[in-house]
Parts: C-alpha cells; structure tokens; sequence
C-alpha cells in the first residue's frame, strides 16, 4: 500500500499547470524507483495470470502508452501493481512535439485534453532508457513491457512504414509486445494509415519485418494495432478484417501474431460542451471516453471472434469501469487519465475486480 494518500498529492498537482504537474510527477518517479522512496506510490501486485497473444500477463490491468514517453519511469510504473506497462510512443528521431500549452484538464468530467503531439527524446535514448531499467535487466521479470511506436511528425505520410520499420527494428529485442500506433490524432493525417489499404500495406511491412527479426533473435513477439474511438462501424469492420488476414492462420485460428487496442483519445466534444477548455484542439480521455471506446471493443471481439487478442483502453477511472472493458470483449485494460484523477490504488482496485469477474 503507498504512504502517502493520493488525495493531498493530487491537490498539489492540480494547482499546477498539467503538463509541469506532469514533467514533475515523472522526474519524481525516475529519482525514486529505484529506493524506499517509492513506498510512497507502490501497491503489491494482485496475482491473476492471464494469456494474451502467447503471452503470461501477471494480471490484466496495464499502464497505457503516453505517460512515460521516453521510458524513463518503467520500474516506478511497475511497482504501483500492473500487470504489463507500455511507455512510448517513440519515433525514428527526437521531436519537441506540438506547442504548448497542449495539456488541459475538465475535472468536471475527470476529463484530460492534451495535444503533446508525441515529444520525445527519439528512439536511441529510448532504447537506453529501456536498457537500464531493473525490469528488463532481470531475469525473471515481474511484468511486461509493451514498447509504442510512432512516426516522426516531419516524415510524409506516404513515407510513414519507413519510420515505423525504423522503430520495430530497434525496440524489438527490448519488447514483449510492440504496440503500432495509427491512432493519435495530433500528428497530421497520422488516423488516414486506418483506411483499408494503407493499413494493408502498413501490416503487411511490419510483418515481413517482424518475420526477419524473429529468425535473427529467435522469438516472434505479438505486435498490437492501437486504433481510435472515433470509427464508424464499416471502418471498425475493414480494420477487423484487416487484423484477420494476418492474425489467423489458413484454417482461421488465431496465430498470436497480432492484437489490437481499442482505443486512443476522441476528438468529439459531445459529453464536455461549455465547459472550460472543451474547446481546446487535441485528444479527450478518461471518462468522456469510456462508452465510445467500449463500443469500438465490442464491434471488434463480434468482427474478430472470441480468441483474437484485445486490450481495452479509455475512460476507466473506477474498477467497475474496468469490469465494463472485460463485458465488451477487451481480454486486458489499461489505464492512463484515470491514475491521474484516481491515484495508483485505482490499479489495484480494478486488477482484484477483474480477478473477481472470473469467480
């Protein structure tokens, strides 16, 4: 259990500008992980074993890409409980990201907008970040690492497999999992690559790569497809159909090859209009999110079929929203806005009600 109550740090944050509340709560995490300073935020991790894409899942709940985007706090992420953590997304080169101020909170609606943009510090300093962390130094790791790749925001969209080519091949000897981000929508035409045949041409690049580098490091690793709540259910179906052709086999059984996670932030304002920052360009998360996204899950696990990988994302901020992820056919959750607003005993809350759920 964590020292200190959540409830008074958060009071502090919030009286902060988000995204200096942000940089401050990561530098806290990355000088803290690695000694007794961080039994302020660790919770144990609650045991409930699960395989996804041929992978043992400690339990089902993860962090969500976009937090730690230069993989700086892996170890402090882990010790808060979760199963799996995802840090990234990464891109080919460093980039500042869009101009600030880019982050914004509704906490009438326990609601973030942020259009950051995918700053980071490129994908060499990532990898050695990943490196140093004690999880991927030990021999029996605790949990798994998903490892989120982007495109540069300078790279042309007709160019965008390139930088995507660039970053599996760097982070795949470091990943359990790799997760292929289509999804945000602050980097220009970056959701066009969800259309039916750049996203053919997209997985049929990343799967010849991931081929090759199976054989030179002897493991194939599950790739993830991280696709947006803001899909028509004809879009949803092209890209189910899409995943099947290269996540099943010729007789139609899943390969573990590839998952999917549903979903990234909206762009629709409907459930924050007239409140302060609402109009503000960027992605929505946290509970706004939650039907939408459970939604896109659903009509995935019906395109897909019951054994085909999904982890659900957006809008849980209580363990029941959690329980509603798994109900519309997400096989793990992550979390991102609700650790924000709930704190890390959100993490362990939601991973003992999914434990439960199966009882």
């Amino acid at each position: 259990m964590s020292l200190v109550p959540y409830a008074l740090a958060r009071r502090v944050l919030f009286n902060l500008d988000p995204e200096v509340a942000h940089d401050i709560t990561m530098a806290g995490l990355a000088a803290s992980q690695g000694n007794p300073l961080k039994l302020a935020y660790c919770n144990s991790r609650v045991d409930d074993p699960v395989t996804i894409a041929g992978l043992m899942f400690p339990n089902r709940v993860g962090m969500a890409a976009g937090l730690d985007k230069n993989a700086r706090c892996i170890d402090g992420l882990g010790a808060m409980g979760f199963g799996f953590v995802e840090v990234g997304t990464v891109t080919p080169l460093a980039q500042p990201g869009n101009p600030k101020p880019r982050m914004f909170r509704l906490p009438e609606a326990n609601a973030l907008i942020n259009r950051l943009g995918f700053n980071n510090h490129g994908l060499d300093a990532f990898i050695v970040n990943v490196q140093r962390s004690a999880l991927r130094q030990s021999k029996n790791p605790s949990l798994l690492l998903g490892l989120n790749i982007g495109k540069n925001a300078a790279t042309p969209i007709e160019k965008a497999t390139d930088d995507y080519l660039i970053c599996l091949d760097g982070v795949y000897p470091h990943a359990d999992y790799i997760t292929v981000n289509i999804s945000s929508p602050n980097t220009k035409n970056l959701r066009s690559l969800q259309s039916d045949e750049a996203l053919d041409a997209l997985l049929g690049a990343i799967a010849e790569r991931r081929e090759q580098l199976a054989q030179k490091h002897g493991q194939r690793k599950p790739v993830f497809l991280k696709i947006a709540p803001d899909l028509e259910a004809d879009q949803v179906a092209v890209i189910a159909a899409t995943l099947q052709r290269y996540g099943t086999d010729s007789s139609g059984k899943v390969n573990n090859a590839w998952g999917v996670i549903g979903t990234n932030t909206t762009l629709s304002r409907e459930a924050v209009k007239g409140m302060p920052h609402a109009d503000e360009m960027g992605g929505l998360s946290g509970a706004p999110v939650l039907e939408k996204s459970n939604a896109v899950i659903g009509q995935l696990r019906a395109a897909l079929g019951k054994d085909f990988p999904i982890i659900g994302v957006g809008g849980i901020m209580c363990a029941a929203d959690a329980v509603s992820k798994i109900q519309a056919g997400a096989d793990a959750v992550q979390i991102y806005t609700g650790l924000i607003y709930a704190g890390p005993q959100l993490v362990k809350d939601a991973a003992l009600a999914l434990k439960n759920l199966k009882k």
